[in-house]
């Protein structure tokens, strides 16, 4: 028995454990492709799916064959489609259980009798949004955060989205949690090994010190990650903050970019009064675009709101384009007081309305961008040039995490290993123990190790049927 089998900590406390499977549960059935195809696929699930199969195509095929087949009604034998059958035995199939797929023309007609036929076979019944991946996640076919991976792969509008989704679709956080995890775990067994076997040869001395560099390690590939903010800009799109003087031509930059009237332009002053976003795809990235309210001395309190919700979004942006309009004067040398980290960028508008050659003198300003969001010069090279940003923002290995509820459970564990860090020496062992234990738990709910029951509905909520 080596030291990690002498632990106290027992694999079922921080693994799935033997979570139930739903095989010998209802079978379920969808379409699960796209509709409007020329090919619909019509995908079951469960322990009756063979028994359908049979039912309809007239056999059941070799395992992951495909056979071309008659498909009939099992109470009419009207002949309802031609179409591939294919078998799945389980476990060895998406789901874990048995199950069947039928590929079929995609016609609605088409579509809709073959999947009655299904379901008019006893013990189907039509699936719930996402219960063909939440079936996989339960019986071990996938962790939690392949699951919501698929789900942002399903939802993906830009590549950059797509190459995000698919790589946490395909184990990248997943793996890199059970590393974590499993280091944890070494760690903790050093620890405990000291409280039930030091009595023990094999138990090296000092077990406890051995432990500390590797749960230092830890905690600062943890607080990397968690300083790492590339995912939320690709998965919820870079937060692009439209900030000027009244009448500088912010809505009508927004207009511009977005290639559509969504803000009302007028040559009043504070027409703008509430945040209007729109989001974008600009070079491969979603974008979202925030036309904010004129920042200048409020006339009226609806006024005095809108500057009040337009300096907090622009506190929030990952990008901040300070408008100014040319025609009004040179291009002003210091720019009001806004709250904010981010890149602050000029877009000096009206350039086709300027008198003589403008001066763009503003050393507050990280880049200086020439437009008219009139004629539409610069435009382009405007567009570019946010793609560009967001691109060097979002290059390099893919961010580990993506979604809030990834970053909570992280930000849990490195807390309690900052707590067992700073007081490792007064600890006592069981103590200490107990704060490295929790750690491992945090992050064993970040794949749906354990404690996840009160998570499936939040995360599976988010998939179509036939998913």
């Amino acid at each position: 028995m080596d030291l990690q089998e002498k632990s106290a900590i027992t694999k079922s406390e921080i693994d799935r454990g033997a979570v139930a499977s739903v095989a010998g549960g209802d079978t379920i059935a969808a379409v699960s492709s796209g509709s409007g195809g020329a090919v619909a696929v019509i995908r079951l699930s469960g322990p009756q799916a063979g028994r359908a199969l049979e039912a309809l195509a007239g056999r059941r095929p070799e395992p992951r064959r495909a056979h071309l087949a008659r498909l009939r009604h099992p109470a009419s034998g009207e002949v309802l489609d031609q179409g591939l059958a294919l078998w799945f035995p389980g476990p060895r199939s998406a789901t874990g259980e048995d199950m069947a797929e039928l590929q079929i023309h995609g016609g609605r007609a088409v579509v809709a009798a073959v999947l009655g036929a299904v379901l008019a076979v006893p013990g189907l019944r039509p699936a719930e949004a996402g219960e063909f991946t939440r079936r996989a996640f339960l019986n071990g076919r996938m962790d939690l955060t392949q699951a919501e991976g698929l789900a942002d792969l399903i939802g993906a509008e830009t590549q950059a989205q797509r190459r995000l989704a698919f790589a946490h679709a395909f184990g990248h956080l997943g793996q890199r949690v059970e590393d974590w995890r499993r280091r944890l775990i070494r760690a903790m067994a050093l620890v405990e090994a000291g409280i039930d076997f030091a009595d023990e040869d094999d138990v090296p001395a000092g077990a406890r010190a051995l432990a500390r560099p590797e749960v230092e390690a830890l905690s600062l590939e943890l607080e990397t990650a968690l300083a790492d903010r590339r995912g939320a800009m690709v998965r919820e799109g870079a937060l692009i903050a439209i900030a000027g003087l009244p009448n500088a031509g912010k809505s009508s930059l927004i207009n511009a970019l977005a290639q559509r009237d969504v803000a009302i332009v007028s040559d009043e002053p504070g027409t703008t009064r509430d945040l209007l976003e729109v989001a974008l795809d600009l070079g491969g990235h979603k974008v979202t675009l925030v036309d904010t309210a004129g920042l200048r001395e409020a006339t009226s309190k609806v006024e005095a709101e809108g500057i009040r919700r337009a300096r907090a979004r622009v506190a929030q942006a990952d990008l901040i384009l300070w408008v100014h309009d040319l025609s009004a004067g040179p291009v002003l040398k210091v720019c009001p007081s806004i709250e904010a980290q981010a890149p602050l960028w000029l877009v000096a508008n009206k350039i086709d309305r300027a008198a003589g050659e403008p001066s763009y003198a503003a050393s507050w300003a990280a880049q200086v961008r020439a437009v008219s969001a009139t004629s539409g010069e610069g435009l382009a090279e405007l567009t570019r040039a946010i793609g560009s940003f967001i691109s060097a923002r979002a290059e390099g290995e893919h961010p580990a995490l993506i979604r809030a509820r990834h970053r909570a459970s992280a930000a849990e564990a490195d807390a309690h290993l900052a707590l067992a860090l700073t007081q490792w020496e007064t600890l006592d062992d069981e103590l200490l123990a107990e704060e490295l234990r929790l750690a491992a738990r945090a992050l064993g709910r970040m794949t749906g190790a354990i404690g996840v029951e009160d998570l499936l509905d939040v995360v599976f909520r988010e998939f179509c049927i036939g998913k």
